[in-house]
């Protein structure tokens, strides 16, 4: 049985609005230890913003950034995952784009959690350990016994 992205993703999503302010986002990402973002605008995912997205498009370019928005600097082609994916398809696909973490998002598209890399990875050691568990466990059921022997026929001799 596969095991769903909804299963180990986290639930409790910090976004921003596409108009929150660069200050605003960057004390958001200092507060909570993360380096990027999900825009949402109605529950829609239509971003991400990084702390190298603020770097290069808003402090590099200097002027006045506290006047500078989520929909300035996000960058609008998100990467996402659907939240019925299964972990295996997912981190085989994180592996291929270099990405640490992901928005999910339902069928619908609206943002319901945010999946990483390390969530994505205990799930599938977990699973190859209840793998390697459920095999051992197999190979320490006794096997039966051994048939006893019996004489050997004697061809001379039918049941007939």
């Amino acid at each position: 049985m596969k095991m769903n992205v909804s299963k180990v993703m986290t639930k409790r999503v910090s976004w921003v609005g596409p108009d929150s302010t660069l200050p605003e986002i960057a004390r958001r990402m200092r507060a909570e230890d993360i380096g990027s973002i999900p825009v949402a605008h109605n529950d829609r995912l239509i971003g991400m913003v990084t702390d190298r997205d603020i770097v290069l498009r808003a402090v590099a370019e200097g002027g006045e950034i506290e006047r500078r928005t989520a929909r300035d600097v996000m960058t609008g082609s998100v990467l996402y995952c659907f939240e019925d994916e299964s972990v295996a398809a997912v981190l085989k696909n994180m592996g291929e784009k270099q990405v640490r973490r992901l928005p999910v998002v339902n069928r619908a598209k609206r943002l319901v959690g945010v999946v990483s890399l390390g969530d994505l990875s205990m799930a599938a050691e977990e699973k190859a350990g209840d793998a390697l568990k459920s095999i051992s466990e197999r190979s320490r059921i006794p096997a039966p016994a051994a048939p006893r022997s019996r004489p050997p026929l004697d061809p001379t001799h039918s049941r007939h």
